[in-house]
């Protein structure tokens, strides 16, 4: 089977909230779904208004399956993460065609909010 989507997408309204209220965790994901053979390598870059790009978050998404990429798991190659009460854009590169959505869960409030949205 041939994998459908494209292999750039772009989240232009990132944030991985500062707060938690209680026991669930604020976070957000990158979910990436990968219909193709072949597994595909992704690459993801971050945007700011007051810094350069921060690259180097890596992470794999198999051939015919699903990787929901937690933005409050995930390292880059020298292990630093994402910071947090900071607004970002991401660039997701991908080695196959894959499908991307981005979701937030925002605990902040004792009421929690979630998004979520195909990538561009």
């Amino acid at each position: 089977m041939n994998g459908k989507g494209k292999k750039e997408w772009l989240i232009p309204d990132a944030y991985y909230p500062g707060v938690d209220n209680g026991t669930y965790v604020s976070h957000e994901a990158v979910c990436v779904l990968n219909t193709g053979d072949r597994d595909a390598e992704i690459n993801i870059t971050l945007y700011f208004e007051d810094r350069e790009p921060h690259g180097g978050f890596r992470a794999v998404c198999k051939a015919r399956r699903t990787n929901h990429i937690r933005m409050d798991m995930i390292a880059d190659s020298e292990g630093r993460g994402v910071d947090r009460s900071v607004p970002y854009a991401m660039l997701v590169e991908s080695s196959e065609p894959v499908i991307v959505q981005y979701s937030r869960c925002d605990t902040t409030q004792s009421e929690l909010a979630f998004m979520g949205l195909l990538a561009y």
